[in-house]
């Protein structure tokens, strides 16, 4: 079946946006070819420097017939109706079909080539492009990232023909016509054979570009970048320093990649290892190397470049080396000049930066985190001091010339100027590592004083703008206040920390609270007024705990349900008011466990039952409650068999919850299995006798009580 090549050529795309513009051009050709009723066999994108490429094979040539009947109005419905009918679908009376006194319209459609569709996809794909930016040029009204260049676009091998204005002025008062598609392609810019490249289908456009130095896949760029980059390197007997992200970008920045190998002055060696790759990554585009046969790195850089050189790249890589010294003579100067002023001059700065217009200075922010890792210092097995020394260090280097020019380096400089000034190593490693979790995938600290530290410093990120009604909405998360919860829930779980957040919430609040209202006690002093207490923000402190450890249970459901547990189920455990995160995790797993067997599963539908019973009864009024009598006339056997289950269920359930031996709860929950079945089976709950639907009633409420023990059964599904 016939094929599809269309490429959007352009000036250089960002490297950044490449990706993206790749799945969007997928996205917005498959849904405009199915909005046309075409199927294809497969459909493929590419994004590089100068051009987007879509080829989707096994397009038919025509779109299929199509016959549809819309129902219309009865035939006795006033003319009005039948009015509106007519004019919606196009016909007359008398084309329409009378079938059981209502009136229908077939709206019979010829299939379209193929060819004539295409146009008007390509058209509406490139004006409604969501480029993150994107401008204008000549004299036209086409908005790209870029100016276009070329558009070509090729059916079963012969041009599509369209033009769409827009194409670059030789001056911007020069008017010209539109882009015109072709079949017309360009190769390398400098490598290339200058002269257009005319192809006929995927294939011979894919060779035709090859031949002529450029490499449509991104992952055959990348895979160049890494053989040829660990080639040279190994040619010094050294190793390329893997870069995920750096890959990606440089994958995106050449269309022939050439990697050259580079020295850089080894006196610069002497500054930490963060600051040489950052200063090469950032700035330069380059890749660090070690020497396997020490620690560190190597007085060494692979730059990716988009040439390949009649020297062997020795020019290249000379001029990189230069631009590169003088990058790292400014990280040099930055980091002399922070040695000379140290700490104290650090957090006094703090003093006068907003952390946020509600919530005071960077400085009584640290003072918030200090308090809170002392108090939860002995919770981890950290030293008090310690923990609150770190943390009262741990902000400073917001304020020193390394992190002001390299804001990644937060942290990480501040362990080292720790460690520079005699701070013992569990401080200096806090100050390095409290930030850490920053994201899903990002290790976490095991260290008792990290731990402390990092979880004052996220505890306190969460009240704050909790506080202040910053919170998350929909996908807007401008503080990255899901991350922090996600960093607490991951550093408690992970060190097995057993802490009540409920106490360190309220205490964090109102500490949060105090600085508010000694603030305030001092502008109105110094204005000469008079001091309102105004503390409390947003609502109560028991609302603002509830909806903070609401937030918590969201993001645990989102950790849970990315390790296989249903949501639910953790709805079901947090609504029994526990704070420990630690426990409610193990309950969660218990639980599943439980729930997976036929005991568990059956149990469930049980409760549900009883539960929907006592439900209806208590809309009619109070439901019974109190003990449960065994021994009254003509009583099921199975009535009294549950009563005593229900007993004996209720001492092993506490039993095994003092414990915190959730599977024995459980075990002890599924001892309820068997009656409680027998007792729907064979007793009827509604007797007319009072006394025994009343002792019935409260046999069910015991069921429920039991069970609630474990977890809110009623909200899990099933």
């Amino acid at each position: 079946m016939p094929q599809l090549l269309l490429e959007i050529f352009s000036e250089e795309i960002p490297a950044r946006m490449q990706p993206g513009a790749a799945r969007d051009l997928e996205r917005m050709a498959s849904d405009r070819l199915k909005a046309a009723g075409l199927t294809w066999d497969a459909l493929t994108t590419y994004a590089g420097p100068r051009r987007l490429t879509l080829v989707v094979d096994g397009l038919p040539a025509a779109t299929p017939d199509r016959s549809e009947e819309v129902k219309g109005p009865k035939v006795s419905a006033p003319p009005q109706a039948l009015d509106g009918f007519l004019r919606k679908t196009g016909l007359t009376r008398e084309q329409l079909v009378e079938r059981d006194g209502v009136l229908f319209a077939v709206i019979s459609s010829q299939g379209r080539a193929t060819p004539d569709l295409i146009p008007e996809m390509v058209d509406q794909i490139v004006r409604t492009f969501p480029w993150p930016k994107s401008m204008r040029w000549g004299t036209g009204t086409l908005r790209w990232v870029r100016p276009i260049k070329r558009i070509l676009c090729v059916f079963d091998g012969a041009v599509v023909p369209f033009e769409i204005d827009g194409i670059a002025a030789a001056s911007s008062s020069e008017a010209v016509g539109g882009i015109k598609s072709d079949a017309i392609t360009e190769g390398h810019r400098f490598l290339g054979s200058g002269q257009p490249l005319k192809v006929s289908d995927f294939v011979d456009y894919r060779t035709q570009l090859e031949r002529n130095f450029v490499l449509l896949d991104m992952a055959d760029r990348k895979l160049r970048i890494l053989e040829q980059a660990k080639a040279a390197c190994a040619a010094r007997g050294l190793t390329l320093v893997d870069d995920d992200g750096l890959l990606d970008e440089v994958a995106g920045l050449a269309e022939w990649p050439t990697p050259i190998l580079g020295d850089m002055d080894p006196q610069f060696l002497s500054l930490p290892p963060e600051v040489v790759r950052l200063s090469m990554k950032v700035h330069q585009k380059y890749f660090a190397v070690r020497d396997p046969a020490r620690d560190g790195l190597a007085p060494n850089f692979v730059v990716v470049a988009n040439v390949e050189a009649t020297d062997g790249g020795k020019a290249l890589a000379a001029g990189n080396s230069r631009v590169l010294s003088a990058r790292l003579n400014d990280a040099r100067f930055f980091w002399d000049e922070d040695q000379k002023v140290g700490f104290d001059a650090w957090n006094d700065k703090l003093k006068g930066v907003t952390f946020h217009a509600k919530l005071g200075t960077l400085a009584e922010r640290v003072e918030r985190i200090a308090a809170l890792a002392r108090e939860i210092a002995p919770l981890v097995g950290a030293d008090a001091d310690k923990a609150e020394q770190a943390a009262r260090l741990a902000k400073a280097d917001l304020a020193s010339g390394m992190v002001g020019e390299f804001t990644e380096l937060q942290g990480i400089m501040g362990g080292y100027y720790a460690r520079l000034a005699g701070q013992p190593d569990a401080v200096a490693d806090a100050v390095r590592d409290h930030y850490k979790p920053q994201g899903p995938a990002d290790t976490v600290p095991t260290a008792p004083v990290t731990v402390a530290v990092a979880l004052a410093d996220k505890l306190d990120t969460l009240v704050g703008f909790f506080a202040i009604d910053e919170k998350p909405t929909g996908s807007k998360d401008p503080y990255a206040l899901r991350r922090a919860a996600l960093g607490v829930i991951r550093l408690v779980l992970e060190n097995g920390v057993r802490i009540d957040l409920i106490n360190f919430l309220d205490a964090s609040f109102a500490r949060l609270d105090d600085q508010i209202d000694a603030r305030e006690i001092a502008r109105k002093t110094a204005a000469g007024g008079t001091f309102l207490h105004a503390r409390g923000f947003v609502g109560d402190g028991k609302s603002r705990h509830r909806d903070l450890l609401a937030f918590f249970a969201d993001r645990l459901t989102v950790l849970l349900r990315d390790q296989g547990q249903r949501h639910d189920l953790v709805a079901a455990v947090f609504a029994l008011g526990d704070d420990d995160l630690v426990r409610i995790v193990r309950r969660v797993e218990a639980l599943a466990a439980f729930l997976a067997t036929d005991d568990g599963a059956n149990l469930l539908a049980g409760y549900k039952r009883a539960t929907n019973i006592l439900r209806a009864e208590e809309k009619k009024g109070p439901v019974p409650t109190g003990m449960v009598r065994t021994g009254l006339p003509n009583q099921p056997e199975e009535e009294v068999a549950l009563a005593f289950a229900v007993g004996a269920a209720r001492t092993a359930v506490e039993t095994a919850l003092d414990k915190e031996d959730f599977a024995a709860a459980m075990s002890a929950l599924a001892g309820l299995r068997a009656p409680v079945d027998a007792f729907f089976e064979a007793v009827l709950v509604n007797s007319d006798v009072a006394e025994e639907r009343d002792n019935r009633l409260k046999l069910l409420g015991q069921v429920r009580d039991v069970m609630g023990q474990v977890a809110d059964f009623g909200q899990i599904a099933g």
